[in-house]
């Protein structure tokens, strides 16, 4: 073989090299998207989607380029090339703006003048045969025969330009891989890789032995290669626990600790230490599995306990399950106030008791005896108080009432309003009273406790407006309405009528409107006494859902 066949021979494989180089990152790069569908966040997947299908566009080119017979043909690659490599910028900026939980991707402004500038940079671009400013074009033999481009002032402006904001989707990457707690090794090398071939750029601008070409197709093609198949899942464990402020705790299939975030570290500090790999019940042995609920978990610190309720989310890849999450809430204040509550509630617990038990039984003993001696002597002494001991008793009972409506309501469930007043009325003693339903609405409620309501209202009124009183309700803007065509309550006692033992009865307790003040409050509503715009008293119950 002769020196210039071996030379052309070289040239050859040179070439063959870069054909196969950027015809197999465009072949790695499509290949890639047979697996988008595997990535969950559908922003995060839709720029992923965008940037690989223009990276593999973008190293096509290049081939065409490559092979182009002549001149014009590889100019023309190159431009089509130029302008698909440039929406690569805008589909990295997308991509790392959903995968780190950011907004810049959504934001209106900033995506019409990203449109624009687009727009612009290619038109400049593909008009450059006329004005000969972005680039130029000759023909040289090294490393082999092709067409070299001459870059001007314009593209090297653009390219400074769009590194530039590359560096912002770099920056983004790299803050989220620093908010977990885990090893992103291999997730910053293969993010790096995708920069690398800048320094290949470069060497192709300043030394004859490379070709003055991007070689970026080359890195996202690397990337996506081992994205997909290889570290897919630590990808999305990184993007779920990364974008949560809560702690959170990822396990695998076996449920091992397979990672956390820096939230879930500093909650759990002493926990998650070389915790990588351990079973879950071996690093929170106080999570009980079989629990289909959402579970608390307590910390205890110099503070005082603090209590995080567990909720729990299967984490998968596509199709394929690649474990759960763990995601931590904090919800001390909500708990301290439910525990001290439950203790107030034991203490009324308590309370009731005695009054039901041991005060009850000597005014049992008491009204025993005091018949015995009704039915010895004839004295008003004793009459007077046996009535002193029933009015006692019926103290007691209402006492015992007001305690129980205002402990608070665990569940509720859809009620009539209609059908709940006519069925209290029907359990009061109402004489010739006359009660009036004005209109109908459904709403949440304990039917047990809305029925003591309706009773001591529909009591109130026949008390203090007389046997034949009519009684209304109806339903208002945000509640419902009980008035009464009675005398009505001056405005100055309004406000105290729904004290515990406010009575302006010689027979009454005063716990009747209390306890409707009770039950208001244990279901969250408000209540105002005012009047009827024709008289009488009028009870408004707003805040009803």
């Amino acid at each position: 073989m002769t020196g210039t066949s071996a030379m052309t021979a070289g040239f050859g494989a040179v070439k063959l090299a870069y054909v196969a180089a950027f015809a197999a990152a465009a072949i790695l790069t499509f290949g890639s998207l047979a697996r988008i569908g595997d990535v969950q966040d559908a922003d995060t997947r839709r720029g992923l989607a965008w940037l690989l299908a223009g990276s593999g566009s973008w190293a096509a080119s290049t081939v065409g380029f490559l092979l182009a017979p002549g001149p014009t043909l590889s100019v023309a690659f190159h431009t089509i090339g130029l302008v698909i490599g440039l929406s690569t910028v805008g589909a990295w900026l997308y991509f790392t703006s959903a995968y780190t939980s950011r907004s810049i991707h959504r934001n209106p402004t900033l995506r019409r003048i990203a449109l624009a500038v687009f727009l612009l940079v290619v038109a400049v671009k593909v008009t450059n045969p006329i004005h000969g400013l972005y680039y130029g074009v000759e023909m040289v033999q090294t490393p082999f025969p092709h067409v070299a481009i001459q870059n001007g002032v314009l593209h090297w402006t653009v390219m400074g330009a769009s590194y530039a904001l590359s560096a912002i989707g770099y920056f983004m990457l790299f803050e989220r891989f620093e908010a977990v707690s885990f090893d992103t090794t291999p997730l910053l090398v293969l993010v790096g890789l995708t920069g690398l071939p800048i320094v290949l750029d470069i060497a192709g601008f300043t030394s004859p032995a490379l070709i003055d070409v991007t070689y970026e197709p080359i890195g996202v093609a690397v990337f996506a290669a081992g994205l997909f198949f290889v570290f897919l899942d630590q990808f999305q464990a990184v993007r779920v626990a990364g974008e949560r402020d809560d702690p959170v705790v990822a396990l695998d299939t076996d449920d091992r600790i397979h990672q956390f975030n820096q939230a879930a570290e500093r909650v759990f500090p002493d926990r998650l230490q070389g915790s990588i790999g351990k079973p879950l019940d071996a690093v929170f042995p106080d999570l009980v599995e079989t629990s289909e609920e959402k579970q608390l978990v307590e910390v205890t610190d110099t503070g005082g306990p603090q209590y995080y309720r567990v909720a729990t989310t299967p984490f998968t890849g596509g199709q394929t399950r690649l474990g759960r999450l763990l995601v931590f809430t904090d919800v001390t204040q909500e708990e301290r106030a439910r525990r001290k509550q439950a203790r107030q509630n034991e203490r009324l617990d308590r309370f009731t008791s005695t009054v039901s038990h041991d005060l009850r039984n000597p005014l049992t003993v008491a009204r025993g005896r005091l018949e015995i001696a009704a039915e010895e002597t004839d004295s008003e002494h004793v009459e007077t108080a046996l009535s002193a001991l029933e009015r006692m008793e019926t103290m007691i009972e209402d006492l015992l009432d007001l305690a129980r409506h205002g402990q608070p309501i665990d569940e509720t469930e859809p009620v009539s309003l209609s059908t709940a007043a006519t069925e209290a009325w029907e359990m009061v003693q109402t004489h010739e009273a006359t009660l009036e339903v004005a209109g109908e609405r459904t709403f949440e409620a304990d039917p047990d406790r809305l029925a003591s309501l309706f009773e001591n209202l529909f009591r109130n009124a026949v008390e203090h407006a007389g046997p034949d009183v009519t009684v209304t309700v109806e339903p208002i803007e945000e509640g419902f309405a009980v008035g009464d065509d009675g005398p009505g309550i001056p405005p100055e006692e309004r406000s105290k009528v729904l004290e515990s033992g406010y009575s302006t009865a010689d027979s009454g307790t005063g716990f009747g409107l209390a306890i409707v003040s009770e039950v208001a409050d244990a279901h969250g509503w408000s209540v105002q006494v005012t009047a009827r715009e024709a008289g009488g008293a009028r009870f408004e119950f707003s805040g009803v859902n």
